[in-house]
């Protein structure tokens, strides 16, 4: 690794103990590549967070642009839910 920087990191000493462990295990070579590990981890699960968002956002604007709701309200809704709950139930048993 030819261009890395230093960096100090703080963990509990149970934290501690499971980098220890896997180290030593022969799991992973060191310290450092289990926290690089960890934080291309954390990198990936921000990416897929910050898509779903945007999924969300974009199937809440496709709705608001969809014209009115069949629904004229919360219980309607909620009924329209029971029912569909109720014939898939039927269906699985």
């Amino acid at each position: 690794m030819a261009n890395v920087e230093k960096v100090s990191i703080a963990l509990t000493p149970e934290i501690a103990a499971v980098v220890r462990q896997a180290v030593e295990s022969g799991e992973y070579a060191s310290n450092s590549e289990i926290v690089r590990e960890a934080l291309r981890d954390w990198k990936l699960k921000r990416t897929l967070q910050r898509q779903e968002v945007e999924e969300m956002r974009r199937l809440w604007n496709e709705g608001l642009h969809s014209g009115a709701s069949r629904f004229a309200g919360m219980a309607e809704i909620k009924a329209e839910a029971r029912r569909r709950l109720e014939a898939q139930s039927q269906q699985g048993a």
